[in-house]
């Protein structure tokens, strides 16, 4: 029998630490763009970016977080820095160079951490996709977005019924509870469903305290900003203030979407992306 080519096949798990492994979706040749999701979803989420990114020519590698998804679910830290090392350590296995990166909502904080903690090492270019930045929740001296109780519900809520904070999260995910079908909504809930509840919650303390505004500063290559005009659940203002304090940032608003851009107008979005990606 034909000896396979192993070499060729790669690897759909990287060992971040021992006993901890990240499920990777890696795809395409070409410049690498390494996608992060957003909570509490998982690297299944870029579906339909995928194969328009293979198609245009780039190599898509899409990271699952530890706790989500087909990613291992260790009990431990969960912070924004723990998701950043594990990029990093996927970044280094993989030996990508000059990537791009791409964070949605969560995946966005976790981005910025990254680029400005590891001076942007393996990555020349960041996309933030209605990331929940610089911070998701109000402070005194920052007026915008979510109090920190109503975060502090959903994590009560998430002890005592699960299932019904990811149904109350659908809701307002979109720009309206219809703007994405049933079967898109029901595939969405499935992704979410597959988190470790450990995780769901440690992510949502981590959203809900980090303030993100000292790193902007430390951010210094291009950085395209994507945000929906009616995003519920990181409003519009969080893009203006991630433009305000990222250097060479600038915003490409969609104006008929809510939080789930990449599903609402799917094909603006691949656009913009490769675009940006091409330049």
């Amino acid at each position: 029998m034909e000896k396979l080519n192993t070499a060729a096949t790669r690897a759909e798990y990287i060992e971040v630490e021992p006993n901890v492994r990240l499920h990777i979706t890696d795809a395409g040749e070409g410049r690498p763009i390494v996608l992060i999701h957003g909570w509490p979803l998982s690297d299944e989420m870029y579906e339909y970016q995928y194969n328009a990114l293979i198609k245009n020519n780039f190599r898509a590698i899409g990271i699952t977080l530890r706790g989500f998804g087909k990613s291992d679910k260790p009990y431990g830290e969960y912070d924004y820095d723990i998701h950043a090392l594990d990029i990093k350590n996927v970044l280094s296995k993989l030996d990508v160079n000059d990537a791009v990166l791409v964070g949605f909502s969560m995946g966005g904080s976790i981005a910025i951490r990254y680029v400005s903690k590891y001076k942007g090492a393996h990555v020349s270019k960041l996309v933030l996709c209605g990331a929940a930045a610089p911070i998701w929740t109000q402070r005194n001296d920052f007026k915008y977005n979510l109090p920190k109780s109503a975060v502090d519900e959903l994590i009560e809520l998430n002890y005592k019924d699960r299932p019904q904070l990811l149904s109350n999260f659908g809701k307002i995910f979109s720009a309206t509870e219809t703007s994405l079908n049933k079967g898109i909504r029901n595939w969405l809930n499935g992704i979410n469903l597959s988190a470790s509840s450990y995780a769901t919650a440690q992510c949502l303390i981590a959203l809900r305290d980090t303030d993100l505004r000292p790193d902007l500063a430390k951010i210094a290559i291009p950085t395209l900003i994507i945000h929906g005009k009616k995003d519920k659940i990181c409003s519009f203002d969080l893009a203006e203030q991630m433009k305000a304090g990222i250097k060479n940032s600038y915003i490409v608003a969609f104006e008929n979407s809510g939080h789930s851009m990449f599903l609402e107008e799917t094909l603006k979005f691949n656009a913009e992306l490769i675009k940006f990606a091409q330049k």
